[in-house]
């Protein structure tokens, strides 16, 4: 590593976990996450540009391009042409300026390459966007993850209302363990635990078994720990060495270069709570069944069968003690989630995902993804290619769920009406789902193939009436058929008049759990 004046990194290698996602690049998936910050009224361009200066390339990432060697190993190195012009772009909104020329420009967006000469990223500021202006993100993965990316572009922002601002958060990178860059706390903490307290715990007993065995036969407390949790990690490799396809559908196939994206209005948070609580459920799992009845609602109206459908969609899992400095780079695992869509009742639906969910929260699927990715962003591009290819040809969908701030907030001195993220898929994996909520609502988003999912608005006009089945179902239910007891026939029988969904000749879904969802 080479330095100059003061402490400044020039030179540091890449990761291997984040050389995995430099090479993951393709032109029918590129690995950059994409985001959109509406704003309530035009932004000065000045006052935004000087909040990208201060704040964001305080980071020394976003002041690096990525640079291989001769033996093929890559480098971050200051880019000594940085032209911030470059990389905060303008650009006027052309047609009606409505939702959908936005979603044309975002997708066009998503099938261009970030330049590999420059910093792997850039923001556009949307002029003429329904009145007002918009800031679309783009930034390789192969420099944070989105929990680290978050954090990051949160720090650009104020609370609304004029308060202080919250503590600085310190920064720790290497070479940069000391570097404050003016973070805010981290909003999300409370929400993370749920899916990750397994995961995190592994970092912490046994992750040295899988990743740094070395550290780990020196103390035999974790050793123990590690010993301990042998056969359910065994078992956790084996469901992802052998893990089926899932269901063929119209959604699986070879992706081409354009993309298709498109949004819903918010929903109600605070119905979407109310929902969890009548019915014994997380946030998490109301999200998630709602995502499974509109995917089978999408692929009925294109007339395809959904009798005993599983659709699997990789759940990206945060690794990182919830105390941790922020640190730039992934770390983060990916865990197999099978959607039931094949039941047709919803809250049968509903609750299975929840337990999918609750065996998925203390496995160590995750842990062991992370340190595949970091095997193979170790070994030669020919080895890789194959192994990531596995994964992503069992599975559809990558899926995001993001709890975002409960209270609105200020960039540039405008307050943001709006927040959405895509996470990228890989391989020939052709639709990516995002559920982000912010300032009381929760966003659903849909970034496809347009050669797999043509028009993703059908998919996304499925998602709020499945909601709204649940919601009537809270809401009108009398309090003695609901709670942890309730039985799902029997709740459609007093809502609905109807008989069980399998009397319909309706299978509610496969009687067998498969692999990854029975762990």
């Amino acid at each position: 590593m080479g330095s100059t004046g003061g402490d400044r990194v020039v030179r540091e290698r890449v990761s291997a976990v984040d050389t995995a996602w430099l090479r993951m690049d393709r032109p029918s998936n590129l690995m950059m996450i994409v985001g959109i910050d509406v704003f309530d009224r035009p932004v000065d361009p000045r006052r935004l540009r000087t909040v990208v200066e201060s704040r964001l390339l305080a980071f020394d990432r976003f002041r690096q391009r990525v640079e291989f060697d001769a033996a093929g190993v890559a480098w971050w190195v200051d880019d000594d042409r940085f032209d911030l012009d470059r990389h905060l772009v303008p650009h006027v909104l052309g047609g009606a300026g409505d939702d959908a020329a936005l979603q044309r420009f975002v997708a066009e967006l998503a099938s261009t390459p970030l330049d590999p000469e420059r910093p792997l990223w850039q923001f556009h500021l949307v002029r003429g966007y329904a009145g007002t202006d918009a800031l679309v993100a783009r930034i390789h993965h192969c420099i944070a993850d989105g929990i680290a990316l978050v954090r990051v572009l949160l720090s650009l922002t104020d609370p609304d209302g004029g308060r202080a601002r919250p503590p600085r958060v310190a920064v720790a990178a290497p070479g940069h363990e000391h570097e404050d860059a003016r973070l805010v706390s981290n909003p999300w903490r409370p929400f993370l635990d749920p899916i990750t307290h397994g995961a995190v715990r592994a970092i912490e007993v046994t992750g040295a078994a899988v990743v740094e065995s070395a550290k780990l036969a020196h103390d035999p407390d974790r050793l123990l720990g590690a010993a301990q949790s042998a056969p359910r990690i065994a078992a956790d490799a084996a469901r992802i060495a052998l893990m089926t396809a899932d269901t063929p559908t119209s959604l699986k196939g070879r992706t081409g270069v354009a993309k298709a994206v498109a949004w819903n209005e918010p929903l109600p948070l605070a119905d979407v709570k109310l929902v969890c609580r009548a019915l014994g459920a997380s946030v998490n799992d109301v999200l998630l069944s709602c995502v499974a009845g509109a995917l089978r609602g999408y692929l009925r109206g294109r007339g395809e069968a959904t009798e005993g459908c599983e659709i699997r969609a990789l759940v990206p899992v945060n690794l990182r003690p919830a105390d941790a400095p922020l640190r730039l780079g992934n770390r983060f695992g990916l865990v197999p989630l099978e959607l039931p869509v094949g039941f047709a009742n919803p809250v049968a639906r509903l609750l299975e995902v929840r337990r999918r969910m609750d065996a998925l929260k203390d496995g160590y699927q995750g842990l062991l993804s992370y340190g595949l990715l970091a095997a193979v962003g170790s070994a030669p591009r020919a080895v890789q290619t194959p192994i990531l290819d596995y994964l992503a040809h069992k599975a559809t969908a990558v899926m995001t769920n993001v709890p975002g701030p409960r209270e609105p907030l200020r960039l540039a001195g405008r307050r943001l009406s709006r927040m959405m993220c895509w996470v990228p898929q890989s391989s020939d994996i052709g639709l990516g789902v995002s559920i982000l909520s912010y300032a009381g609502g929760v966003q659903f988003g849909v970034i496809a193939d347009r050669r797999l999912c043509p028009d993703p608005h059908a998919l996304i006009d499925a998602f709020a009436p499945e909601f709204e089945r649940l919601l009537l179902i809270a809401a009108m239910l009398p309090a003695e058929l609901l709670g942890p007891g309730l039985d799902p026939d029997r709740l459609e029988r007093a809502l609905f008049g109807a008989p069980p969904s399998a009397a319909r000749g309706e299978a509610p879904g496969p009687k067998r759990p498969r692999a990854a969802s029975s762990a």
